[in-house]
């Protein structure tokens, strides 16, 4: 079946009135579970699976997915408005959309989340069309040493690029990598960093920190300085609406972050949280005034927002051809197609070209349906802003302690998050990225297990990194990174200690 009459097959299927129903309701439920703080796609698909049983496997593989994509709409919301990150994905948005929000542009911020979403999934969707075939030959073409090559290139970028103090960077990703170490070794199966709490055999909950670091400790800020409180007051129709300079300059962070995350979502194990901090690291170090990124750059929410969306479009690609999830939302879809006895892998196009072609239909669709869905409610959302921050910040822990306690149902992960928080807060007041710390502890496990597996390929032998090509690339882009960063240390110390005398002559 060719490209374009499997497309018309997907959409004569996808727009059967009992088949939309179920993608309206994916949909909608995903934006309102990405909205609430911390509950996350995985908790609302873990609950929906059951209710597969009773449905087709093709509606019930397109409303998952509603729900997947449609949390990457509403994640971006609370993200925002509050610094409380709705999905883990969307934790880099508040980087500089609660910026945004903060200096009375939550409508601007929050329009361009949802424009560059929706452009980031029909993008991812271009991609999944035209280029299913060579994605899922590429991804093959990624070994373990290419992996771990590449998110060392993206620790190192994300600390030094566009920072004042890249040795405060370096701090941050090292403390987040050891944060990752915390928990069973998968390996060897002995237990690092527990302190004998039985809770941390599963690692420390990448829900609780987030939003320990953004959302309590945001709270902290603002209840110790009650100027911080005031985040907007009458909203006026016309601070909804971006300016020309705003639109100017999302077209091609859209472009890269899109392009981005239709790679790497493609590629197993990656996911679209890799994507969105990849594309954020990759604004700063194409901006030339990197020094915008943290206070409210148009930038730092178009990129990763359209990374994130179409990431999660183009991570069908190694689940449904290859059977290899690159996340634990895809495993949860890989188990949805196993109830149904459907088995993944390189003849499902061929074997089952309905579902495959049904549920490319519905991302097209779907996708529409959440902007006109979330636009309209751009103003509905801004006038949470209006609250008194000291009847909001009690909602928020409450969310909080929801959120974080619906992952694993443990106590114990609430008096961490509070741990966090205040943690946070102190990193927060000597001048440290905490989305260093996010980034070192999401990349540190991948890493680590990449690199075990090269080296346990090439027997011990290191030079796997520059025998392979994609990782000797990879391995010489970071080198270079380190060796300007250094450069640019020195230079910077020279210049200090050069203004020094003469103000002292002065």
């Amino acid at each position: 079946m060719g490209t374009w009459d499997g497309l018309l097959t997907g959409f004569a299927f996808a727009l059967q009135p009992g088949v939309l129903v179920y993608c309206v309701l994916g949909v909608t439920l995903g934006t309102l579970i990405g909205v609430l703080p911390g509950i996350g796609a995985m908790a609302a698909i873990s609950l929906l699976l059951p209710i597969t049983y009773y449905i087709g496997a093709e509606a019930a593989l397109i409303m998952l997915a509603g729900v997947y994509y449609g949390a990457q709409y509403g994640g971006a919301v609370s993200s925002i408005l509050l610094r409380l990150p709705g999905t883990p994905q969307s934790a880099v948005t508040a980087l500089d959309g609660y910026p945004l929000a903060r200096s009375g542009r939550a409508g601007v911020a929050l329009f361009t989340s949802m424009a560059a979403s929706f452009a980031g999934s029909v993008l991812g969707i271009v991609v999944l069309v035209l280029l299913a075939g060579w994605l899922s030959r590429a991804a093959v073409a990624f070994g373990a040493a290419d992996y771990a090559a590449m998110m060392v290139l993206g620790l190192v970028a994300a600390s030094t690029i566009g920072s004042a103090h890249p040795a405060k960077g370096f701090a941050m990703i090292v403390l987040g990598m050891l944060l990752g170490c915390v928990g069973t070794d998968v390996n060897s199966g002995v237990q690092r960093f527990v302190i004998g709490r039985a809770e941390l055999l599963d690692g420390i909950n990448l829900v609780a920190l987030a939003m320990g670091l953004f959302g309590v400790a945001e709270v902290i800020g603002n209840v110790r300085d009650p100027g911080r409180q005031a985040v907007a007051g009458r909203i006026a129709l016309r601070t909804l609406i971006p300016t020309r300079e705003d639109l100017r300059r999302m077209p091609l962070p859209v472009l890269r972050g899109g392009a981005l995350g239709s790679f790497f979502g493609a590629l197993p194990g990656t996911g679209s949280t890799l994507s969105s901090f990849l594309a954020y690291a990759m604004e700063r170090r194409v901006a030339r005034r990197p020094e915008r990124f943290g206070t409210g750059a148009i930038e730092g929410i178009a990129g990763p927002e359209a990374a994130n969306n179409s990431a999660a479009i183009t991570a069908f690609v190694p689940t449904l051809t290859l059977g290899i999830p690159g996340d634990p939302i895809m495993a949860l879809m890989l188990g949805a197609l196993v109830i149904h006895g459907i088995q993944p892998g390189p003849m499902m196009l061929e074997a089952r070209p309905e579902m495959f072609w049904g549920l490319v239909a519905s991302f097209g669709i779907g996708n529409l349906l959440l902007l006109v869905l979330n636009l309209p409610l751009i103003g509905i959302w801004v006038s949470l802003l209006r609250i008194p921050f000291r009847w909001l910040y009690p909602a928020i822990l409450v969310f909080v302690c929801l959120g974080v306690w619906s992952v694993r149902g443990l106590t114990f992960d609430i008096l961490m998050v509070a741990g966090i928080g205040l943690v946070g807060y102190l990193l927060a007041l000597a001048r440290f990225n905490p989305a260093l710390l996010l980034l070192g502890f999401v990349l540190g496990p991948l890493i680590e297990t990449n690199l075990r597996r090269a080296l346990l390929i090439s027997r011990g032998d290191p030079m796997v990194f520059l025998e392979r090509p994609i990782s000797a690339f990879f391995v010489v882009a970071a080198a270079a990174l380190l060796v300007h960063s250094l450069v640019q240390a020195r230079g910077r110390r020279r210049a200090v200690g050069a203004a020094a005398p003469d103000d002292g002559a002065r």
